[in-house]
């Protein structure tokens, strides 16, 4: 009976902010993005409450009907999503491959065993000119000042690994 009468009692402002912030809330769902279209189906959702809620209890009340509606609806979407029906635009079709010209992490394995001098401090990290190639170098815990000789002891993906180097 309570029921009946709440539902008599909706103002056509409270089933529109509903309605829209159902339907955002489920777009964020399959287009996912900067979060514009949940933030707005939240924002409507929290303004049909208000607008719907004549006390206190009745907003709480609404409120986790709202959010038990929106989990229900999140775990069909996990459902849809585990048997492998994923929508296309969430999935990356392209692969960024080395003949499309996509380059990961460069080589500096031809710079190993190679000499040149630091531009600027290394503490440990710093730069380094090698045959006119400035790169960001690092030490193995030792300053070393500008100016100085060093040579490229180890190579780590993309982390170069210098001593000063002394010749004899």
């Amino acid at each position: 009976m309570v029921f009946v009468e709440f539902l008599t009692s909706l103002s056509w402002l409270s089933v529109v902010l509903f309605v829209i912030g159902m339907v955002l809330v489920v777009a964020e769902m399959f287009q996912p993005g900067f979060g514009l279209f949940g933030t707005f189906g939240i924002i409507s959702l929290i303004g049909c409450v208000f607008v719907t809620a004549n006390s206190i209890v009745q907003g709480v009340i609404l409120t986790v009907v709202i959010a038990m509606m929106l989990l229900i609806l999140f775990l069909a979407f996990l459902l849809i999503f585990s048997n492998g029906k994923i929508p296309s635009n969430l999935i990356l079709t392209e692969a960024e491959r080395k003949e499309d010209g996509y380059v990961g992490t460069p080589d500096y394995s031809d710079y190993l065993g190679k000499t040149g001098f630091v531009t600027t401090i290394c503490r440990p990290v710093g730069s380094a000119d090698f045959d006119g190639d400035k790169l960001e170098v690092v030490t193995m815990g030792e300053f070393i000042d500008t100016g100085k000789s060093v040579e490229v002891i180890e190579i780590e993906g993309n982390r170069i690994v210098v001593r000063e180097f002394v010749a004899l």
